[in-house]
């Protein structure tokens, strides 16, 4: 009885707002944040609702309208096909969107629960599972993507599963640490004393607390993805022709920058903005769900 009192009075008491009514009243308060959000939000309405949104086939070749600029028939222009540039950005946000979601899905899936448990088992578990990340670490990412998707074969999904990989050594060092800061706590203790199994330890007491983290994480991680996805597809190893991706366009654009400029101009905005968005939202939701970035008030 004395034992389970003390759980009471030494775990912390649950926040009455959870972490996303926490974000969105950040994101309510913060206008660049809330224009991020926004970006976020109409690329996923576009992508999942290409096939009824976009105005021509992004595939069909015109070749009566050969690079002609933005017009009331073609608002984005059209490239050296003849293809709508608007309707191929369409569909080109589902390449990066799936990008960004499936491989950080990839990567968390992955690496979180390997982290838990080289931060909490410690030992050789945590020795083999540092070094193998370390080394992972020392190849940059990008570069990682790349030839793995080049090993893989060129195509948009083993792109994303190379971008995937290339983010699971983030994951584990992230979930590493904080279980490592969280299992000493007096409330990890007193369940590891009242019989409590390892791995009921790690998913009901340590895991709930590094989320915040591991969310913020992931919103990072998903404007590495976007560049990444563009960045294999403008070198041949991603999405393949005649499939609309940001960075394929891009691949084509670059060959008529003086004669159609506008073929390069939409491509790249998109991906700057989608990056820029995601570290936006990182950034806002790290100020939000992390205690130590938030301003101390003097009281």
């Amino acid at each position: 009885m004395t034992i389970a009192l003390s759980i009471r009075q030494v775990r912390p008491q649950a926040s009455r707002q959870s972490p996303l009514r926490l974000a969105l009243a950040a994101l309510a308060g913060q206008p660049v944040a809330l224009v991020a959000a926004a970006i976020v939000a109409t690329v996923v309405v576009v992508a999942v609702g290409a096939d009824l949104i976009a105005p021509f086939d992004p595939a069909a070749a015109d070749w009566a309208a050969l690079r002609e600029p933005p017009s009331r028939a073609h608002l984005f222009g059209t490239d050296d096909l003849g293809r709508d540039i608007l309707s191929r950005m369409i569909f080109g946000a589902r390449a990066s969107l799936m990008a960004s979601l499936v491989s950080v899905s990839i990567a968390f899936a992955v690496g979180v629960p390997v982290g838990l448990c080289a931060g909490y088992l410690g030992g050789l578990v945590d020795g083999v599972v540092t070094r193998f990340t370390d080394a992972m670490l020392a190849i940059p990412a990008l570069i990682f993507a790349v030839s793995l998707a080049a090993f893989l074969g060129p195509s948009l999904i083993n792109a994303v599963i190379a971008i995937g990989v290339a983010a699971i050594p983030v994951f584990v060092r992230l979930s590493r640490a904080q279980a490592m800061g969280v299992k000493f706590e007096e409330y990890v203790e007193a369940a590891y004393v009242v019989g409590n199994p390892r791995w009921r330890i790690v998913l009901r007491h340590i895991f709930p607390n590094i989320v915040p983290a591991l969310i913020v994480q992931a919103t990072l991680t998903m404007a590495f993805a976007v560049i990444a996805e563009a960045s294999l597809s403008f070198l041949g190893v991603g999405q393949q022709p005649p499939g609309a991706s940001w960075g394929n366009m891009l691949t084509t654009a670059k060959n008529y920058l003086e004669e159609a400029p506008w073929m390069a101009i939409w491509p790249g905005a998109a991906i700057f903005l989608m990056a820029l968005s995601f570290n936006l939202l990182g950034d806002t939701l790290q100020d939000v769900l992390d205690p130590r970035s938030r301003p101390r008030t003097m009281g």
